[in-house]
This record gives structure tokens, sequence and C-alpha cells, in this order.
């Protein structure tokens, strides 16, 4: 199963392809990936994304990679992560550091909690987040998640929950 394509005003959240790959490799070998359990070397983190990527036929959902309507540029992935050892799946998300601060993430993110509403009819869907994430636990709040006392993947995690029920 491929990722469907949906669009945004801004943007066009589609399937992951090779060329996406090294926009995460750039990410994981640089210390922006510390929440991540990075830095990974460039194996490393083909084996992450590889795996993430695989969701989508194992699983029927996982990571969009997110491209700019105006430009066709490569923006970032949002979507839905669910690896062994994940108690349920996580929204999540990550953009290239040109696209940071533009708001790119919530639009990206709120078009997966609809889609994952309306395709699979889910009531909630959570964020695991590194304590020391200050930016991605203000987005999460942002998109309306709560604290939750749910359990993380880590010790420590601040997990988020977001109600999709009022979604349509």
């Amino acid at each position: 199963m491929n990722a469907p394509t949906l669009h945004t005003p801004r943007l066009v959240l589609r399937m992951p392809v090779m060329a996406d790959f090294d926009h995460r490799a750039a990410f994981y070998a640089s210390e922006r990936s510390a929440w991540e359990d990075g830095p990974l070397d460039r194996h490393a983190a083909w084996r992450v994304w590889a795996s993430e990527v695989a969701q989508w036929p194992l699983m029927g959902y996982g990571p969009f990679s997110v491209d700019d309507r105006a430009t066709g540029g490569y923006v970032g992935e949002v979507g839905i992560y669910h690896p062994s050892g994940y108690p349920e799946p996580e929204l999540g998300w990550f953009v290239i550091p040109a696209a940071e601060g533009q708001g790119f993430a919530a639009e990206a993110a709120q078009a997966v909690m609809l889609w994952a509403r309306q395709s699979f009819g889910w009531d909630h869907i959570v964020n695991y987040i590194a304590p020391g994430n200050h930016r991605s636990i203000a987005l999460a709040q942002r998109l309306g998640g709560v604290l939750s006392d749910r359990p993380g993947i880590g010790a420590g995690d601040v997990v988020l929950i977001h109600d999709l029920r009022g979604l349509t």
C-alpha cells in the first residue's frame, strides 16, 4: 500500500521516495536529532527511515513526505509512527532547518489527524516527546494535545493525547 496524497492550502503530503532519505540522513547526522536518539550515522539513519516507510504496506499508515505547494520543495515529514515497542500509534513530525518556524509541521499534522479519523475512525492519537524537546511539546499543545499519564516509549517521555472525535 502506498500513502494517499493529501493537500492543504500550502502543502502536499505524499508517499516518501528515495530522494527524501537524504534529508532524514542530514537530520540524523546533526545535533537536532538529539531528541530522536541521534546523532546517527547514515547506515543507522537508513534503518530507521526504511522501517518507518515500510509501515505503509504493513500497517496502512506511516510517514508522509511534505512538499511546499508553491515551490515543490521538500519541507519535512509528518505522519503516524508505530514501530515495535510503541504502545500505540504516534503522530510525529520533522522539518528541514529552512522550513522551521513557518507552521508547516502544524498544518501537515492537522491534515494527518483528520485523515486518521476519517480513514480509521480513531478517537485519539498520541505524541511521545522527550522532556527537553520544548518546541515539539509546544507544537503538540498548539495542536490540541493535552498531557496524559499514558505510557511512553522511554523513561520520562512527555505523552500528549489528541482527541480526534471532533474532526470531520
